[in-house]
């Protein structure tokens, strides 16, 4: 009897892998089919302020923070149990953009190593829950020549996460994201469902962690505009990344590195020199090196963290964010980012600031409070 039960288990295990490489696959055909057709860009925002520190995103560390999930649910950890985090961005005058999770995690598994933080044992079941507001603040109607016509509107995006995430032994997990999404802009309105599909590997001492996660597949179900023949419709941007992680063991070290947009290869919007490639039918653009082009799908971070992770300083590059917003005519820091944490008893306490605008830096901070301990 006990073993067919431990048969059974291997099977199920074996279906959920192949059931995330199926989705991944499809993911990446249906992104090369649809190139350059994405919409609700804002998705590829930072969600935290650690997130924002590590670059702007980060799908190989799981440590127990909530909003990693957010990036890819298989980063979803035991200690994200009853956590509670709430992040506030700036980035504009008058934009107001935040995010607020909630995890639980449930069904014990007997035999895992329990967690030495606080001696409870692991849960293979990890779930969490977040949302992401936009609020792109109040605009003045004008006229096509830029005359005020009286009156305002406003602009919003906003984001669900319902976020699912197996354990599969003590090394590796798998997770699934379901995303609804939706937007109004003045009386256009859009809304759409998408899903992320991720996995994530682990040595037995967490020195390396790998993860790999597709986001963002699926489509606008109510498009801003609907043409008859059904064009309206406009697919979400997909993202395919692979993230390594890895820890000194003799220092408070650790490092990472994210490909991001491994779908596709032209990441640029300059577009001073065009040709058009008669077999592909494809525009291609001849205006950005390949090893600059190479570098802009990579993020590269350096952290000090300390033994018992209760404080740590990120500080992160991001290629891409440099070559798309650096100025000629004057320095600038875009590209960079600087974070730091703690945490103090049952809180814990993000901040991180990175150049985005020509005159404005942007910051973000967020505040994680462990539920179960505040209720004891």
């Amino acid at each position: 009897m006990h073993s067919k039960l431990k048969c059974g288990i291997v099977a199920i295990r074996r279906k959920i892998v192949l059931l995330v490489l199926c989705t991944l696959s499809l993911g990446v055909f249906a992104q090369v089919s649809n190139a350059g057709r994405s919409v609700f860009s804002f998705m590829g925002l930072p969600v935290s302020a650690r997130i924002n520190a590590l670059g702007g995103s980060n799908v190989s560390l799981s440590d127990g923070d909530i909003a990693m999930g957010m990036c890819n649910p298989a980063l979803l950890h035991a200690n994200s149990h009853m956590m509670l985090q709430l992040n506030y961005s700036y980035y504009l005058p008058g934009t107001m953009f935040g995010s607020a999770l909630y995890g639980h995690t449930f069904g014990e598994a007997k035999g895992l190593r329990k967690d030495p933080a606080d001696g409870a044992p692991e849960k293979p079941n990890y779930f969490a829950v977040g949302i992401h507001y936009l609020d792109y603040g109040h605009m003045k109607y004008a006229d096509q020549d830029g005359n005020k016509t009286g009156g305002t509107f406003g602009a919003r995006d906003i984001l669900i996460d319902i976020m699912y995430a197996r354990q599969l032994g003590r090394m590796f997990k798998v997770g699934v994201t379901l995303k609804p999404v939706y937007s109004i802009y003045e009386h256009y309105s859009s809304f759409a469902i998408g899903a992320d599909v991720g996995a994530h590997f682990q040595t037995k001492d967490s020195t390396f962690q790998m993860g790999l996660v597709l986001q963002n597949i699926g489509w606008q179900l109510k498009s801003f505009y609907s043409e008859e023949d059904g064009t309206g419709k406009e697919m979400l941007p997909l993202n395919l990344q692979l993230g390594l992680t890895y820890r000194v063991k003799q220092a408070p070290l650790r490092f990472h590195l994210q490909i991001h947009n491994m779908q596709t290869w032209y990441l640029n919007y300059e577009w001073t020199s065009l040709d058009i490639d008669p077999t592909k039918g494809d525009i291609v653009p001849h205006d950005v090196k390949w090893y600059d082009m190479m570098f802009r799908h990579t993020i590269w971070t350096i952290e000090v963290v300390d033994k018992r992770e209760r404080f740590y300083i990120a500080f992160s590059y991001n290629h891409r964010r440099r070559a798309e917003l650096n100025l000629i005519d004057q320095k600038s820091l875009a590209g960079f980012a600087l974070g730091l944490g703690v945490r103090i008893k049952q809180a814990h306490l993000d901040f991180a600031i990175s150049q985005m605008t020509k005159s404005n830096f942007s910051y973000q901070v967020g505040l994680t409070l462990d539920i179960n301990s505040l209720m004891k």
